[in-house]
Formats: C-alpha cells, sequence, structure tokens
C-alpha cells in the first residue's frame, strides 16, 4: 500500500473536516502536534506515530500536481494536504488512505492514489535503532543507522517537498548520509537528484534482475554494514575499484527529446534596494517569452512569481542561505534551483535553470547570445554555461542511464574579464575566439562550441579553455 497520500481539494479544510478526517481512523488512535504545530500526528496507544498531517498548503500554480505525480488538478487556487504513513504499517497506510479521501469527500476534492493497494517495500533491519531527534522528529525519515536516513518513496516522482527537505537537514546535521529507495519506475525532480551529495548518499533503486542499484551511476548496491553501499566487481583491484553496473540502468533509448540547461552566478552589492530573481527571469523570458510561472522555498512551488516576495524571503534568513525552487508554465517545462547566499563580495545568486524539448522541438539555441548580452549588461553577471543533452522534456531524472549535456556557451562577466592580466581573456587556444558583449571599455566574453550533443568533444575544448583561463 502506499506511504504518501495527497488532498487536493477546491477550499481549504477547515478544523472540523480535518477532525472528522482524524476520527474516520477510529476513536482509539491518538493526535499529537509535532513541527511547530505545522504537523499532526496520529499515534497508536503506545504513543508510535502512524501517520503524519501536513498543515494543507494554498497552491496558486498551474500544473504542480500533474508535474509531480500526474494528478488532474483542479483550478487554481487549491489546497494541498499531504499525509505520510509509516513504512510497512498495513494499518498505518489503511489510515492515510482514509483520512485523504474523507477530507476530499468534506471538501468536494479528489485523493491520490485513486487506490490505496501498492507494494510496500522492506528494508533490512539489521543495525536499525530508534531514531533520536531530530531525526525521528522528521516524517520523511523510515530506516535511522548511525551511518544513513533512509526515506522509502513509491511515489511516481521524488519531490524537493518539505518533509524531504527536512529530512536532508536532519542527516546533515546529524552527520549522516541520506538514502531514497525508490521502484524502479519512479523519477526524481531535478532538485533532488541536484541535492544528494556524494556517498553515503544514494537514490537508491529496487530492481527485480539485481536487487538494488544506484539511480545515478547505476552501480549494484547490497545492504551491508548498515547502509546500502556498491558490490565489487568480480575483477576489481585496489588501483581499480570497478562495480557491476544493473542492466536496467543501461537500457537506454534515444527518443528525440532535449533538455537545453543554463547555470549563471550573480553577485550584488548587499544594500536594501536589492531585488533578487531578476537575472533568471531575463533567461527565462529570452528562452520562453514569459516570466516564470511560480516559486517556492520546496515543491510544489505554489507561489505566484515574484521578485519582491522572494527577495524578502531570502533577507528575512540572512546571513542563512536560501534555497528556491522556480517553475514554468504546463506548455513549456522549466524548472530552475535558486541559491543565494551572503557573501564578503555581496549577495551571490547561483541560478540552474532547464527547459525540455521534445523530439520535434526546436530548443531556441539562437537566443543564447542575446540573453549572455542582456545577463551581462543588465545584470552582475560573473559566469554562465549553457549545456544541450539529451535528456526527457518532462525533466524528471529516471532511474536510467541519460548522456552527459555538452557545452554550448561560457559567459565571462566584465568583473572577471577586467581582473585577468593582459589579453588572457580574449586570446585563448580555442579554434573560435570569444565575442565581446557590451561596453568596450568593460566587455563580457562570450565563448561558443559547436554543441552537438552526440558529440562530447566540446568538453575538452571547454576544459583547455579552463585551464587557460586559470593561467594553465
Amino acid at each position: 500500500m502506499t506511504k504518501d497520500v495527497i488532498a487536493l481539494t477546491p477550499r481549504m479544510p477547515d478544523a472540523w473536516s480535518v477532525l472528522a478526517g482524524l476520527l474516520s481512523g477510529g476513536p482509539d488512535k491518538l493526535v499529537d502536534i509535532t513541527g511547530e504545530g505545522a504537523v499532526v500526528q496520529l499515534c497508536d496507544a503506545r504513543g508510535r506515530p502512524l501517520v503524519a498531517v501536513e498543515a494543507p498548503m494554498l497552491v496558486q500554480v498551474p500544473g504542480e500536481a500533474a508535474r509531480l505525480f500526474g494528478a488532474v488538478e483542479p483550478p487554481v487556487p487549491f489546497w494541498w494536504t499531504e499525509a505520510r504513513a509509516t513504512t510497512g504499517v498495513a494499518e498505518a497506510e489503511r489510515l492515510a488512505g482514509t483520512f485523504a479521501a474523507r477530507i476530499a469527500a468534506l471538501t468536494g476534492g479528489t485523493a491520490w492514489p485513486p487506490e490505496a493497494a501498492l507494494s510496500v517495500a522492506v528494508v533490512p533491519s539489521d543495525r536499525v535503532g530508534v531514531a533520536p531527534a531530530p531525526a525521528a522528529a522528521q516524517p520523511a525519515v523510515d530506516v535511522l543507522t548511525d551511518k544513513v536516513a533512509v526515506v522509502i518513496m513509491d511515489r511516481p516522482v521524488v519531490a524537493m517537498t518539505a518533509w524531504l527537505s527536512d529530512a536532508f537537514r536532519a542527516a546533515a546535521a546529524s552527520e549522516r548520509g541520506i538514502q531514497i529507495v525508490t521502484p524502479a519506475v519512479s523519477t526524481l525532480t531535478p532538485a533532488v537528484r541536484d541535492a544528494l551529495p556524494g556517498p553515503p548518499s544514494r537514490w537508491v533503486v529496487r530492481d527485480e534482475r539485481d536487487g538494488y542499484y544506484d539511480g545515478r551511476s547505476g552501480a549494484v548496491l547490497r545492504w551491508q554494514d548498515g547502509m546500502f553501499a556498491t558490490v565489487a566487481h568480480p575483477d576489481a583491484t585496489e588501483d581499480d575499484p570497478r562495480t557491476p553496473v544493473a542492466a536496467s540502468f543501461r537500457e537506454f533509448a534515444d527518443t528525440g527529446e532535449r533538455q537545453l540547461t543554463v547555470s549563471f552566478r550573480t553577485v550584488h552589492p548587499a544594500d536594501d534596494r536589492l531585488v533578487l530573481g531578476g537575472a533568471l527571469e531575463t533567461v527565462w523570458r529570452e528562452l520562453t517569452g514569459e516570466a516564470p510561472a511560480g516559486w517556492a522555498t520546496a515543491e510544489p512551488a505554489n507561489l505566484p512569481w515574484s521578485p519582491s516576495r522572494l527577495t524578502d524571503v531570502a533577507h528575512a534568513r540572512s546571513p542563512e542561505p536560501s534555497w528556491f525552487v522556480v517553475v514554468g508554465s504546463p506548455t513549456r517545462p522549466g524548472v530552475a534551483a535558486v541559491r543565494v547566499t551572503r557573501t564578503k563580495a555581496g549577495v551571490e545568486e547561483d541560478v540552474t535553470l532547464a527547459f525540455g524539448y521534445g523530439a520535434h522541438e526546436e530548443a531556441p539555441l539562437d537566443a543564447l547570445p542575446r540573453l549572455a548580452e542582456a545577463l551581462a549588461t543588465r545584470h552582475p553577471l560573473r559566469s554562465m554555461l549553457a549545456q544541450l543533452r539529451k535528456a526527457r522534456r518532462d525533466l524528471a531524472v529516471p532511474a536510467r542511464f541519460e548522456g552527459p549535456g555538452v557545452p554550448l556557451a561560457f559567459v565571462l562577466g566584465a568583473e572577471e574579464v577586467r581582473a585577468m592580466p593582459g589579453d588572457l581573456a580574449r586570446r585563448t587556444p580555442l579554434p573560435v575566439q570569444p565575442v565581446a558583449l557590451g561596453p568596450k571599455a568593460r566587455p563580457a566574453l562570450y565563448y561558443p562550441f559547436p554543441g552537438d550533443p552526440s558529440d562530447l568533444s566540446g568538453w575538452g575544448d571547454f576544459e583547455r579553455l579552463v585551464r587557460h583561463l586559470k593561467g594553465g
């Protein structure tokens, strides 16, 4: 049975409807409050959590329910109420499903998934103990060892929800890795893929042929010494520590779909007039003809796009860094991750955004010089890299091999060019010399690459360029 259930409703579940949903599990269920009042837990007589219910969220961005689990959603705005059942406890899973169905019935909405009879994974339990705070306080953590926090998900798309984001923070605070276990049919959002650090943190995929494998590298995994770890290849040596690669991971088919990704960094003076998000909106408009649709501090992105409100959140959290997800309209799949950091140089924005294109759609590669010049002249750009890769139009990350991107263009901001000695930035070992952007006295430089997604030789040129710019 499912461990996550979601109610989508046209109006907010009020206190009476929530209470009715809780009591639908039976009068023997106890209610507890956690997460500073944002999470309600249903517990058994011994106080063990069975179901955790997060406070309802108002979603004002169309397409998020479809993007994250393929649901037919009500017209925006609508309310998103999410519950997570304790893994492997049939009673908890039935209770979560009953709760969501009851909420939906009382408020005229729908519950996902429409059926609750889904299989439940069982993680080996050797060396597993009771989760102490803070990890035990995270509804997403299913198994805790002295090395990793394990999160078991049966969702079609694993997103960076508030719960999962809390689990990432709790694992990091306790100096553990985080391992996300999913079926082979599940995908990750780019936000989750990019947030996963290196081993022992992993995306663990259940597989009929090989048991478990790493969804990002394909390495076959086994539960050993309190975590999922790689299996040594029979021919592995100390100098060549190879690991077997799952057969399912190698099953790649080129569908003709592509992703255009743009990563850039800006550094702003830290003053009260600063408004963040302008550079991101500039790139979005150049590539799609419209502004982003929504943003949030977790997925789903539930707030209409507003640079001023995003700035307010980042300012309130400073000097701590802030992370945001930004999405586009359903007609053009687009997702961006924005990290805002206060440094000695000022306020830095690190942005990575991707747009998906079908086999018969042309990515707007001719817009890259134009958007690069807009960033260089209207925003404090430090650097930018654009890539094209063979990957899904919907931007979901599958547990299959997807080839790396190839560089299309690299841009060095005017301040970075000015800081380099002589003509180092202008005279490079590449066959094509850079194009100056902006004022002649203080130009940024645009370095083009061939950009054929079937030819990875462009990375060799990119590495040569970087070595040259570093004075190597």
